[in-house]
């Protein structure tokens, strides 16, 4: 391919994934405000309950937690990913490319892990629409993000 070809891939999947990481910040928040506002209360004269987690989510089920947590770590990496690609997409030299691509590959790699627990939480099923949704834009995500490095080399 060439590079124009490549050049204008990647810039549609730059903006592609930055709308989708976005939303999934978007909708991992609302579920983090949630589950603060609504977990435990400890403190002073209360008891701890019995099979407490530092990670419970008063929705969902039990990987609901880790699945929300690293969601957002993916989102806040992903956009910082898409920030540093756009840098490259101004420029397109080999001397930007290492930053796009490194950061790149890490976001990916962090919504794979992500994705990991999303399959996990789908397995456990009793989760309501918002976390179906996050749950299919983490794994349309991790394969966008794997095009998005492809066309990064090409």
């Amino acid at each position: 391919m060439a590079s124009g070809q490549m050049r204008s891939v990647a810039s549609l999947l730059m903006v592609l994934n930055f709308c989708m990481y976005v939303i999934l910040l978007g909708i991992g928040g609302w579920a983090m405000n949630r589950a603060i506002d609504h977990g435990f209360i400890i403190g002073p004269g209360f008891d701890l309950p019995a099979h407490f987690s530092p990670i419970y989510f008063p929705m969902g089920n039990a990987a609901t937690g880790f699945f929300v947590t690293f969601a957002l770590i993916a989102g806040v990496v992903g956009v910082a990913s898409v920030l540093a690609g756009f840098d490259h997409y101004r420029s397109w030299n080999s001397n930007s490319r290492p930053a796009a691509v490194s950061s790149a590959i890490i976001a990916w790699s962090i919504t794979v892990l992500a994705m990991g627990f999303a399959w996990k939480e789908i397995e456990l099923e009793g989760r309501n629409a918002r976390l179906r949704t996050m749950e299919a834009f983490t794994i349309i995500l991790s394969a966008t993000q794997l095009i998005y490095v492809a066309a990064l080399y090409g």
